[in-house]
């Protein structure tokens, strides 16, 4: 049965709420810590001057004082939100951030190193089979554990870290295996609470930290200075050093809270992956390389999986395997144990790890990866190469036949992956030309893939969108565009959006100034013929959804605030609307679609009513989209469910319309997979 894309993402808020919870209580012990730690050090200091004093009588000495408690509690607070905030705020461009603090390199997607083509085309194939931008992989050179990450807000800032280690020491089947449970995290809303708790720990580990700055500045001063009781700094030197211990005890609470948050998601990833996959050998063969690969090492079973990064203990939750040893051992550990995980994937394991025994692993070669199953790709590139010289299309492209996958209907895999799905990624992949996978892998041929897509058949539109590229286009990106035009004419329907999948990664890589200019052509061209059909609205739709916030033009994360439809009424009056009166023009056709829609939202709701066609515009549907995206799951599924029977209300789903769906589905950061051949939509 396919997982549930809307509760994964209900749990995943739920999990946020609880994280919320641990964090405050979390604030309060240190609070009260800090408070027993200042008011001995003042009862202390009280007793120091009472014995110095000559005269007088015995000074009261007040463990409780309320007031300090306030001074304490306020400063310890303020210090944790605004660590917290700091944090978070350098987080704010996503999991490039997280991969590059970790010493990860981004992998160029063009690349012909046989290692890291070999990661590459793996989650080419499972972004593809996702419904999702191909995100960019960073490779942890100097990692020889086996371990892998995927960090992000959301499917269009995700990055997947990948240690050398992993890449060399796994065959396909392992590393697919490996890439399927990072690509659950991608698609259950992990990401998102990860960086939250990253955030959150580094607020409550800075107070640690300033302990050690007190300690090193008392050392300076007290180097610097004689010793008397105006300047001694031995006070500020306990003071420092009680902080530091109730850093540690906060490095406690941090491990308690990631613990508690982590291990679950694990075992949901692992089962994710078996069931994207259907290939358990997969995801257990690469915890079994783990295992063998810590035998020797006494302190920590990790090893096999072992981070050296200096900041992997505050990532340490978003690793595949156990990145990192804790003093506390499994108990505070943020994966399950090995045998655990293994046997719950490979019933038929009896728990003891030093009983694995594993085959070598077979490595892929040249030909293999870069050419697998792909036919005569020379040939087919001579023929494009030819009938662009002649102005005559080649002839077309062998379709793609699949058998359906399943039974399921389309509308319940949305954040669901199959292995139907990675095969159909893999065979749309092998029937492209080779120079048209080549160019969406690097910026200068992904940006002249996307104009030839854009290229209108009518003479006289071509010539004027010609003559824009020829003078606001870079040379070499016009010449390109020229080169792949008669290419991409002939290309499967199914197979424009998986290239522009691959093309956003290479797209993210422009410059500002190339961006613009970019995008200044992508609505050039749109708007040459004095329209905007179904196809270009779709595949610019996707092209800014996912660009827009990796340059700063929108927020990386949409924060859900909608929790009921009616807020967004008119919004999606709006989009059920036109898309009723996609297709068609027969008025009866046009009220079954709506109807069809308004059914999915429930009887009970008010307010949703057929807009006149005069009303309807993709423009509106775009503004629509925006609002909508901030609901939150429980009724962004009813729209979603809306939205799949009006384009299937007719009783057939062309390929066109269910890239129509994914693309507005898409907006609504709801991945969809492709519609395999004979698969029903609802």
């Amino acid at each position: 049965m396919a997982m549930d894309f809307f509760a994964h993402q209900d749990k995943a808020r739920q999990k946020t709420g609880y994280l919320v919870w641990m964090f405050f209580a979390a604030v309060i012990a240190i609070i009260v810590l800090t408070y027993v730690a200042v008011s001995v050090l003042v009862v202390g200091a009280a007793m120091y001057q009472q014995s110095k004093q000559a005269q007088g009588g015995p000074v009261e000495i007040a463990i409780w004082n309320p007031q300090l408690l306030l001074i304490v509690g306020g400063i310890v607070i303020g210090v944790v939100v605004l660590g917290s905030l700091y944090k978070l705020g350098q987080l704010r461009a996503g999991g490039k951030v997280i991969a590059e603090s970790l010493g990860g390199r981004l992998l160029n997607n063009a690349t012909g190193d046989l290692t890291e083509r070999k990661v590459l085309n793996v989650v080419e194939e499972m972004a593809i089979a996702s419904g999702v931008p191909v995100p960019p992989v960073y490779m942890m050179d100097n990692e020889k554990g086996i371990n892998a990450f995927a960090a992000g807000f959301s499917p269009s800032d995700a990055v997947i870290g990948v240690t050398r280690g992993c890449v060399e020491e796994l065959s396909r089947d392992e590393l697919q295996g490996v890439m399927a449970h990072e690509f659950s995290h991608i698609l259950n809303g992990d990401m998102r609470l990860n960086i939250r708790l990253m955030g959150v720990i580094h607020g409550i580990l800075l107070i640690g930290l300033i302990g050690m700055i007190i300690i090193r500045m008392a050392m300076y001063s007290g180097a610097s200075r004689r010793s008397n009781d105006k300047n001694n700094p031995i006070p500020f030197l306990i003071l420092g050093a009680v902080l530091l211990v109730i850093g540690y005890a906060g490095v406690f609470f941090a491990n308690l809270i990631k613990a508690a948050v982590s291990r679950q998601r694990e075992f949901l990833a692992d089962a994710s992956a078996v069931q994207f996959t259907r290939n358990p050998d997969g995801i257990s063969g690469a915890l079994k390389r783990i295992a063998v690969a810590s035998r020797g090492f006494e302190s920590s079973k990790s090893a096999g999986s072992h981070i050296d990064a200096p900041s992997a203990e505050e990532a340490s939750h978003m690793f595949f395997g156990e990145g990192v040893a804790h003093w506390l051992g499994s108990s505070m550990a943020t994966h399950p144990p090995l045998e655990l995980r293994i046997k719950r994937i490979d019933p038929s394991f009896d728990g003891n790890l030093k009983n694995i025994k594993l085959k070598p692993v077979k490595h892929e070669s040249s030909q293999s990866q870069t050419e697998r199953s792909r036919g005569n790709l020379a040939g087919m590139a001579a023929m494009g190469m030819m009938a662009a010289a002649a102005q005559t299309p080649p002839p077309p492209v062998e379709s793609i036949e699949l058998e359906p996958v399943a039974k399921d209907r389309g509308i319940n895999q949305i954040g669901h992956v199959s292995k139907a799905h990675i095969n159909y990624a893999n065979q749309l992949m092998n029937k492209m030309p080779d120079p048209v996978i080549r160019a969406a892998r690097e910026s200068y041929g992904a940006r002249a893939l996307v104009y030839a897509l854009l290229i209108d058949d009518d003479r006289n539109i071509r010539e004027k969108q010609i003559k824009q590229l020829e003078q606001h286009a870079d040379d070499q990106v016009y010449r390109d565009t020229l080169r792949l035009e008669p290419m991409v004419t002939v290309l499967d329907e199914a197979a424009p959006l998986a290239l522009i999948d691959i093309a956003i990664a290479s797209l993210r890589e422009l410059s500002p100034k190339q961006y613009e200019t970019f995008k200044k052509n992508v609505i050039a061209l749109i708007s040459a013929d004095e329209k905007i059909s179904l196809w270009e609205w779709t595949l610019q739709r996707i092209l800014m959804h996912h660009l827009e916030p990796a340059f700063g033009n929108q927020p990386t994360e949409v924060k859900a605030v909608h929790g009921q439809l009616h807020p967004v009424l008119r919004q999606i009056n709006a989009v059920l609307s036109t898309l009723a009166y996609v297709g068609t023009s027969d008025p009866d056709e046009v009220t079954k679609a709506f109807e069809s829609a308004r059914s999915a939202l429930g009887t009970h709701l008010r307010g949703i009513e057929l807009l006149d066609v005069k009303a309807c515009s993709l423009k509106a549907v775009g503004e629509a989209l925006d609002e909508l995206a901030k609901l939150k799951p429980g009724p962004k599924r009813k729209v979603v469910h809306a939205l799949a029977n009006a384009i299937s209300s007719d009783g057939q789903v062309t390929v066109r319309e269910a890239e129509l769906f994914r693309a507005i589905v898409d907006s609504l950061d709801c991945p969809v997979p492709p519609l395999l051949p004979g698969q029903p939509l609802v």
